[in-house]
């Protein structure tokens, strides 16, 4: 059930509410907009009816939240979350590019992709340190050595940093290099994992599973914000497995304006492990902007055919420049910015 509080409502008015629902043995999450704010109630919801509330002062109305996930829905928070992150809005009018390779292998590769990147307006650079490999004999990923060559390009070229976290016990180390943390397709629905990511008050890209269903992408995320109710998540639609064998995955373009329609979170797409061939990246890119995604992440490495991690599916840097621009045309035939 959420509670709307009127236009003015007072913050003891505000705090007479969340009493009475603690009171009856819930927990309050509290989501202030930009004219009311609103009261969620998380827990057993059966005894409850809205005129236990609206009676109280300060109160507009109460009513049931007809979907499972209930911070997550656009009933509890109607307008828009938008995380600002080096100078990006995630969620706002322009679409956030953010790209790198799949694996940090060497300084040398991190450098000459980074200063690529940026020249070609991204502000966010993606690599993994820690990678979750379906085959134990495929590369794993540098690990801290990894992270601490990430937070030395940071330094140096000035961008934010998105890295996968695979276990709630990394959380901390991953936590202070940094600026994102990424649960992969594999993690979706590490409840561990996803209460630590929730606790550390970054940002959390949660991408979707490769099997699962919208609603347990969302129910995934409803585990991180009853950790912390304004954690700053952002949904990942980065395509499911399906009978289809002539790309990696199947990307699922339907996502984005499903998930526009539920959800107040960001929602950004990942077309190189959608498509998993670098031909395809540009075209499913495009049609994720066209479709409303708030983000794209990308993969980019200078020297693909030497990548020790998804090599095929991702684009040198000078296809990569191109691709911003054929995007950016995209985006404002759609109304929006890149």
């Amino acid at each position: 059930m959420i509670i709307v509080m009127k236009m003015g409502a007072t913050q003891e008015e505000i705090e007479s509410v969340i009493t009475s629902i603690e009171a009856m043995g819930f927990a309050a999450h509290v989501s202030s907009g930009k004219e009311r704010t609103i009261i969620g109630i998380i827990g057993n919801e059966r005894p409850l009816t809205p005129d236990n509330f609206e009676l109280l002062p300060g109160v507009e109305r109460a009513m049931r939240v007809l979907h499972p996930f209930r911070l997550a829905s656009r009933d509890f928070k109607p307008e828009n979350t938008v995380i600002p992150l080096n100078g990006e809005k995630i969620g706002g009018h322009k679409v956030v590019l953010m790209a790198g390779p799949c694996a940090v292998e060497s300084r040398e590769q991190m450098r000459e992709v980074a200063y690529a990147v940026k020249e070609a307006g991204v502000k966010i650079l993606r690599g993994g340190a820690f990678k979750p490999r379906t085959s134990p004999y495929s590369f794993q990923g540098l690990g801290e050595k990894g992270l601490e060559i990430l937070a030395e390009i940071k330094q140096e070229v000035g961008l934010a940093i998105v890295t996968e976290v695979m276990a709630p016990e990394q959380v901390p180390l991953v936590s202070r290099y940094a600026d994102v943390l990424q649960i992969g397709t594999r993690n979706m629905q590490n409840y561990a994992l996803l209460h630590a990511v929730g606790a550390s008050g970054k940002p959390v890209i949660l991408k979707r599973g490769m099997m699962a269903t919208l609603e347990e992408l969302l129910l995934s995320a409803e585990y991180i914000l009853l950790t912390q109710s304004n954690a700053p998540v952002i949904l990942c639609e980065r395509g499911i497995r399906t009978y289809e064998d002539s790309t990696r995955y199947t990307l699922d373009i339907n996502a984005v304006p499903v998930l526009k329609e539920l959800t107040h979170l960001p929602i950004v797409v990942d077309p190189s492990h959608g498509t998993g061939r670098w031909q395809l990246v540009g075209a499913a890119a495009r049609a994720a902007v066209a479709a409303g995604a708030d983000g794209l992440l990308i993969e980019v490495h200078p020297w693909p055919e030497r990548a020790l991690s998804d090599g095929a599916q991702s684009l040198k840097p000078d296809k990569f420049a191109r691709l911003v621009v054929e995007l950016r045309r995209v985006a404002e035939a759609v109304d929006r910015s890149l």
